[in-house]
């Protein structure tokens, strides 16, 4: 970043708030049981590192990456798991080529073009746990722009290569709660594992 250069904005659906003070994603912690132990963690427009606390929580390594200089200030994780990563992916090159992770975590994001990049991402056996908002959205409030919104079955359709353990795509209804107040969204959420023998009958256990 060139010195007086203004800080760019945060890349996730929410520049706003960055998802400060939130919790971890429900969805997300729901399906973290099926990381292995100690992964390598791809947090995508991670704000301000509520999924890479909650990972590197879980005993794994986590690589958090956003084009806000000011959010990844606040990932205050020891530097030996937490590996930060400071990028316009919209605008500039893929910063982590030929590199791949045990699992890549994506919130309240949506850049299209980058969609075949996060599946390469995946390491054989990775999990992808992506959740972010729908067509619809744009009816109860931001964000409405057809380029944030997924289509109806959207990411089922993008993850045909892997091995879908579960997928939601619907309305959720405003939720007043103290520790996560959460305005009404449509939203389409994903858990999928890059299987490496399909013909394996894997458990991938449904609670952890």
């Amino acid at each position: 970043m060139k010195p007086n250069t203004p800080p760019l904005p945060c890349i996730s659906a929410q520049p706003a708030d960055l998802h400060g003070g939130q919790p971890p994603s429900a969805w997300i912690q729901r399906w973290s049981h099926l990381l292995k132990p100690a992964s390598r963690v791809l947090d995508l427009a991670c704000g301000r590192g509520r999924h890479a606390r909650w990972f590197h929580g879980q005993g794994h390594t986590v690589t958090a990456l956003d084009r806000c200089s000011a959010a990844l200030a606040l990932i205050d994780l020891p530097p030996a798991r937490c590996e930060k990563v400071l990028a316009d992916i919209e605008s500039g090159a893929w910063p982590l080529a030929g590199r791949q992770f045990d699992a890549v975590v994506v919130s309240h994001y949506l850049w299209r073009p980058l969609m075949p990049v996060l599946l390469d991402s995946l390491a054989p056996g990775g999990v992808l746990i992506y959740e972010t908002f729908t067509q619809g959205n744009e009816t109860v409030g931001k964000p409405s722009r057809p380029d944030f919104l997924l289509q109806a079955g959207e990411l089922l359709r993008l993850c045909t290569r892997l091995r879908v353990v579960a997928f939601e795509d619907g309305f959720e209804p405003a939720r007043m709660h103290r520790a996560a107040p959460t305005g009404a969204r449509f939203t389409q959420r994903i858990a999928a594992v890059n299987q490496v023998n399909a013909a394996t009958a894997t458990r991938y256990l449904l609670a952890s």
